[in-house]
């Protein structure tokens, strides 16, 4: 409430400073836990609650005790629970409280899913960050911050930070500043161009990989993608992991060369790969024995509905039926029409849905989906429905289902809530919906 009063009476600049004096005051209060932690910062467009999560269990496996805030997961050493604030970077106060637990529990790492509105809203600056990761950059959130530029440049101002920090002094070994950049991204150069102690390249086409003379590399080779997994090599070491698609075998990359960075050998690396199963809500398949495939994925924007898409393909099934919203809330617009016609393009059959609307009018965004797809062929009440009701249109599209039909339901994965206007949340969670959906199925 008292957030919602300033931001109406205050200016822009001085709303800023009370965000940077929250900040300060949070690490303050909790007794600046990110001094006793080595700090991972994982940021991005996509794949950044696997990558974070690949680090944590990778760390785990070598001995160490880990905590994680992500968009689909909250960890503090053994406690493991899925995010239920419907936040992918947690407020200053909330953040630096996690951080205290994870001291208090005997935690070595904290890895946090650090976005580019937590950035714009100073939610990093309590954080003494050691180590930072860009996965991708993609357009998105760009009515939020002005355009893509200024997208790209709060996500800059994480990279500038972390040297703004003096290095800590941890176990007796001083913590190296670490910066570690996906260099097959088109804007790995602006990335890279920051001042670490050490900087770190990772990718899978070294010909083109952009590099700068005393990098560390972990390039990805002889790459296998499957529809239950992928395998690689990295340096004659070889890998499988349990996530199909080569945007996964990138977000293994990443997190092999944050926990080889930590002296970690690739051999056991790759040991704690292999014991990972699956993320909560990305790519997960809701097996209650039906006849059909289920798969539940976040993929909230563009890019990543693609690459599930590309992923879809390489699994065997009959029709695909889509079910999809788009987020509310000052998120883009323009690409609303977008993820409509990509799911009208690849889909047999697709159900247009809510999502997130925040104070928006759901009609409006399913309206808005809903003409991408009907300009991708689709017509309405013959293979495209529109239906304000989530949970309805996942039963419609699990009871429409054959035998070796594939069911998509993308946009939330595992996220506990669904927000709608007045700053109310439904609590939700696609995998339990479609789950008692089959087993209604079942019944009849």
């Amino acid at each position: 409430m008292l957030k919602m009063i300033l931001k109406k009476l205050l200016p822009a600049p001085l709303f800023g400073l009370y965000h940077r004096a929250l900040a300060t005051i949070g690490a303050l209060l909790y007794g600046f836990p990110s001094e006793k932690l080595v700090v991972i910062g994982v940021t991005g467009t996509n794949g950044k609650s696997t990558v974070g999560y690949l680090i944590v269990k990778m760390l785990e496996h070598a001995g160490f005790k880990t905590g994680l805030t992500s968009t689909a997961v909250f960890k503090i050493a053994d406690r493991e629970w899925l995010n239920d604030k419907k936040m992918t970077m947690l407020g200053r106060l909330q953040l630096q409280r996690i951080l205290r637990d994870m001291v208090r529990a005997g935690c070595q790492y904290a890895v946090i899913e650090t976005s580019s509105e937590g950035v714009k809203q100073h939610r990093h600056r309590g954080i003494n960050y050691d180590t930072l990761i860009f996965t991708n950059l993609t357009p998105e959130h760009l009515e939020a911050h002005g355009g893509f530029e200024n997208y790209k440049k709060a996500k800059g101002e994480l990279f500038a930070w972390l040297t703004a920090r003096p290095r800590k002094m941890l176990g007796g070994t001083n913590v190296q500043k670490t910066i570690i950049v996906n260099a097959d991204d088109e804007h790995a150069e602006y990335f890279l161009s920051f001042r670490a102690d050490q900087k770190i390249i990772f990718g899978t086409n070294p010909a083109t990989m952009v590099g700068e003379a005393g990098l560390g590399e972990i390039i990805g080779e002889r790459i296998v993608n499957t529809a239950h997994g992928a395998e690689f090599d990295v340096f004659g070491t070889h890998f499988t992991i349990a996530l199909p698609g080569v945007f996964n075998v990138y977000n293994a990359l990443a997190a092999i060369a944050v926990v080889n960075a930590q002296g970690i050998t690739l051999e056991v690396c790759t040991e704690g790969l292999r014991k990972i199963s699956g993320v909560p809500g990305r790519m997960e398949k809701i097996d209650e024995g039906q006849s059909f495939t289920v798969i539940v994925d976040y993929a909230p924007e563009i890019a990543s509905l693609e690459k599930l898409y590309e992923v879809v393909r390489t699994i065997p099934h009959g029709r695909v039926i889509h079910v999809l919203g788009s987020c509310g809330g000052g998120r883009d617009k323009a690409r609303q029409p977008v993820l409509g016609r990509i799911a009208g393009e690849n889909a047999d059959i697709v159900f247009v849905t809510n999502e997130d609307p925040y104070d928006d009018d759901p009609m409006e965004i399913i309206g808005a989906v809903a003409e991408g797809t009907r300009a991708a062929g689709k017509v309405d009440q013959e293979n495209l429905f529109r239906l304000i009701d989530r949970g309805a249109a996942i039963e419609q599209a699990i009871s429409m289902a054959r035998p070796h039909d594939l069911v998509l339901i993308t946009g939330k994965g595992c996220e506990q809530a669904i927000c709608i206007a007045g700053g109310k949340k439904i609590p939700w969670d696609d995998r339990e919906v479609a789950r008692a959906a089959i087993n209604r199925l079942d019944r009849k």
